[in-house]
């Protein structure tokens, strides 16, 4: 039987890393994106060149949007896995933020997933196991000025995932977040060399990360060896944050 996981905001650069993972180790797919339709596009006609035996289905909707949210959750059928790759930085002092911005961004990386995750919890019980991965932060454990309010909703997933996974367990629901320090994406393209240069010297790897280092992780999470861990907090930060 064919294997399924959602994975939420698979247009970016992590959440292509972990849709090209998974479905290399046998998971069909429904691949979400909000705004970027070229990308997911390309995605999906890669992965169907790649594994034509394997199911890939786009779903778009606005996670800010409730409306959204039960027209997306109404599209998966069946699903053993949900990882929610989603989201977006706010770089704001506090007292810059609005109530507005406050409210779309807890809404996206925090009630979002919340709703989602109560809605198919019975499509996730129909297995003996099954698996809820957040891409949570490095900000969610340490906190980052000038990025007060994302470091909150991240901090609010981390305590959600542990919660979660005590509540949901005897379910056979593996919940965990993985927390990324500085990955190199294109969001991280507006640093320039010097600043490069001094957030690496920062790193004991002495470098950043890369989209596939989250993925790994998330596969070896799906996998079936890592069924003993779950509520856990799993730091991909190149021992920047210890």
């Amino acid at each position: 039987m064919k294997k399924f996981a959602c994975i939420f905001g698979a247009s970016g650069e992590i959440g292509q890393a972990i849709a090209y993972d998974m479905s290399k180790h046998g998971w069909s797919l429904y691949l979400h994106f909000n705004e970027n339709k070229q990308s997911i596009d390309q995605l999906i006609s890669h992965l169907q060149d790649l594994y034509p035996n394997q199911e890939f289905h786009v779903i778009q909707g606005d996670l800010a949007d409730n409306k959204a949210i039960h027209f997306i959750c109404t599209q998966l059928f069946e699903v053993q896995t949900i990882v929610f790759a989603s989201g977006q930085a706010l770089y704001k002092l506090l007292e810059e933020t609005t109530p507005q911005e406050m409210e779309m961004v807890w809404r996206t990386h925090v009630q979002a997933p919340m709703t989602i995750i109560g809605q198919l919890a019975p499509k996730l019980r129909r297995h003996d196991r099954s698996y809820i991965n957040f891409i949570g932060s490095i900000w969610g454990e340490t906190g980052a000025a000038g990025e007060t309010v994302y470091s909150a909703v991240k901090g609010a997933q981390h305590a959600f995932v542990k919660a979660y996974a005590k509540e949901s367990g005897a379910s056979g629901v593996r919940v965990n977040v993985i927390a990324p320090g500085i990955i190199d994406t294109k969001m991280n393209e507006a640093f320039d060399a010097g600043e490069r240069i001094a957030l690496e010297d920062e790193i004991p790897l002495q470098t950043f990360g890369k989209p596939q280092d989250v993925a790994n992780l998330v596969t070896f999470l799906t996998s079936g060896n890592a069924d003993y861990i779950t509520g856990q907090v799993l730091r991909v930060n190149g021992g920047w944050y210890i």
